[in-house]
């Protein structure tokens, strides 16, 4: 195909042991499934407080771990060799470290890193046998994951990792029961060892039960470990229901706490409740409303003497303490009152770097400084190359470049979003693969005050159809509504050529064939791009149509725009023809018909 692709994680080889390609599609997995189930998990997400944002941390975290993984497949296919399985485990806790968000994601990526730690013997092992002792692995993850977090609380993504390597050792003949070492049996245990905690978890914090919800950190967690059981075994877990039927009912007082047990009147935390602030998932939850002022997170190169002097001082400055990494870099999240003394504790310990402070309190007194102002709207558009970055550009939306085989992550379409600068967003994301990335990107903007509007858009010449007919002077609603109506109305072609033999929806096809898809599937497979083009816009012109958009890359000639604007004139007399060229990172000819 045109762009340089990664194996579809349909035609993924189930291989009934964690190899590397085992790894590269859990993660995969775990992407998509959590891009799926964010907004659920955001929905339960309910103490300190309901801030609702752990799914969208996961996601973002499993994404920053996705890119890392894809970057170390790319590095071998150079040189046409594979990664060895603990290397790719290796860097998917590396990706996850440097782009952890929220204590959830800060935890995720320990876990991640305890993995790839794991027993000596299994991360050094060849890449097949590196799943054989996957239980020492995750019940190394569960020990990092619980040293990391200052003051653990049980009823937290922590206890459901314990309890997934628990059920994982159960099956391994080393350090359980069970009969010979099986990827497949370990993986099955693990989620159903891990489900089996999660559901457990209102029963150790009160303020669960009384929402009647379980722990979100480990609802994401169980999906986590829900994509690996599928990666492994082809198994889709039956995911469980995310609130619960309250049990246990006499159990909790008038208030709606327990006598005893964490959130009841016997145990409170040394800082109170923290008001405004990230998920602290497996952090101390209790306070009063006096709690600390700020949240500062940021990346530390530094050893681990330092780290450990680093820990104790920044536990007495605050609470939600979470430290996570190891072999010179580290991931520190803290809530402070004195945001500088806890940046100035880093600068001591080694280098701080990505420093992000968050203000948890009321704006402060008195008049701000005066911004500068906001546009009432804009359109944030990803596009496949700079020939239609310009075109969207001169009718006033911000672009994102898509580059081939790489696409944008969630931080760039919030970076785009900001660079707007409105107080109303529509996103464009153009691309069906992007729309949990969009989603994702969408609900940060939303935290920042940004009303944000998705247009589910799949193709860039939706986004064009979407973008002719934005009106920023009507109502918001009436203009998402407009804009997502053409782009719906819009059908979508891509010619490509394919890049190796293949079974595809239109028959197979063999390297160097121009293949036609329409609406995302193959439809036409011809061996000469104008002869397959026709045929691609004769059956989407079948269905009827009033203008055809064309747009061709920088490398194809005029000459075949020439030709199917005579197909369509010669054919469809009523329909108009507008022909744009896309720029060089493009796809050879995108087709839309409305």
């Amino acid at each position: 195909m045109h762009r340089a692709s990664r194996p579809l994680k349909e035609d993924h080889q189930v291989p009934q042991t964690l190899d590397a390609a085992a790894v590269r599609n859990w993660c995969a997995l775990a992407l998509e499934a959590l891009g799926r189930e964010r907004e659920e998990i955001d929905a339960i997400n309910v103490y300190p407080v309901a801030d609702g944002d752990t799914g969208t941390n996961l996601y973002l975290t499993v994404e920053s771990a996705a890119q890392a993984v894809e970057a170390v497949f790319a590095a071998h296919e150079t040189g046409g060799t594979e990664p060895a399985a603990a290397d790719v485990v290796r860097a998917m806790a590396h990706g996850a470290l440097i782009g952890a968000r929220g204590n959830s994601g800060t935890i995720l990526a320990q876990l991640l890193r305890g993995m790839a730690d794991g027993p000596a013997e299994a991360a050094a092992g060849p890449a097949a046998e590196y799943g054989s002792r996957l239980g020492p692995a995750l019940r190394r993850a569960a020990e990092l994951a619980r040293e990391a977090v200052a003051h653990p609380v049980e009823g937290t993504i922590l206890s459901v990792a314990e309890a997934a390597a628990e059920a994982a050792c159960a099956t391994d003949p080393e350090t359980g029961a069970g009969g010979p070492p099986d990827d497949g049996t370990a993986v099955r245990a693990a989620y159903a060892g891990a489900r089996t905690a999660l559901d457990a978890t209102p029963d150790q914090l009160a303020v669960l039960d009384r929402a009647g919800v379980v722990d979100a950190g480990g609802r994401g967690l169980l999906t986590v470990f829900g994509a690996l059981v599928r990666a492994v075994t082809g198994e889709v877990p039956t995911p469980p229901p995310t609130a619960f039927r309250r049990r246990r009912k006499d159990a909790v007082d008038e208030k709606g706490g327990r006598p005893d047990g964490p959130g009841g009147s016997g145990d409170h935390g040394r800082h109170g409740t923290h008001v405004g602030c990230e998920d602290t998932e497996g952090a101390d939850p209790h306070a009063a409303a006096d709690g600390p002022a700020f949240e500062v997170i940021y990346l530390l190169e530094a050893e681990d003497d330092a780290v450990a002097r680093l820990r104790r001082r920044l536990d007495a400055l605050g609470d939600s303490l979470v430290v996570v990494g190891g072999d010179g870099l580290w991931n520190v999240h803290v809530h402070v009152d004195d945001a500088g003394a806890a940046v100035e504790a880093g600068v001591e310990a080694g280098r701080p770097y990505r420093i992000r402070i968050t203000h948890f309190g009321a704006a402060p007194a008195g008049p701000a400084p005066r911004p500068q102002e906001r546009a009432q709207r804009a359109v944030v558009a990803v596009v496949p190359g700079e020939g239609l970055a310009k075109l969207c550009a001169r009718a006033g939306a911000t672009t994102v470049l898509a580059r081939p085989g790489e696409a944008p992550a969630s931080g760039e379409l919030v970076e785009a979003i900001r660079r707007a600068h409105a107080h109303e967003v529509v996103l464009l994301p153009n691309d069906t693969e992007l729309r949990h990335t969009a989603a994702a990107a969408a609900e940060q903007a939303r935290a920042e005050g940004v009303r944000v509007a998705l247009v589910p858009s799949r193709a860039a010449v939706q986004g064009i159809a979407a973008l002719a007919v934005h009106q920023p002077d009507r109502r918001f609603d009436e203009d998402v509504v407009a804009m997502t109506a053409a782009a719906g109305a819009t059908r979508y072609a891509e010619l490509a050529v394919a890049e190796r033999q293949s079974w595809t929806s239109a028959g197979v096809c063999q390297a160097g064939d121009v293949l036609g898809l329409i609406d995302g599937d193959v439809a036409v497979i011809g061996v000469d791009l104008a002869a397959t083009s026709e045929a691609v816009l004769g059956r989407m012109l079948a269905a009827g149509g009033e203008l055809v958009t064309l747009v061709l890359a920088d490398g194809v000639p005029q000459s075949l725009a020439d030709r199917l604007e005579a197909y369509v004139r010669e054919r469809h007399l009523a329909v108009d023809t507008v022909v744009y060229r896309g720029g060089p990172q493009s796809p050879p000819l995108l087709v839309g018909v409305e």
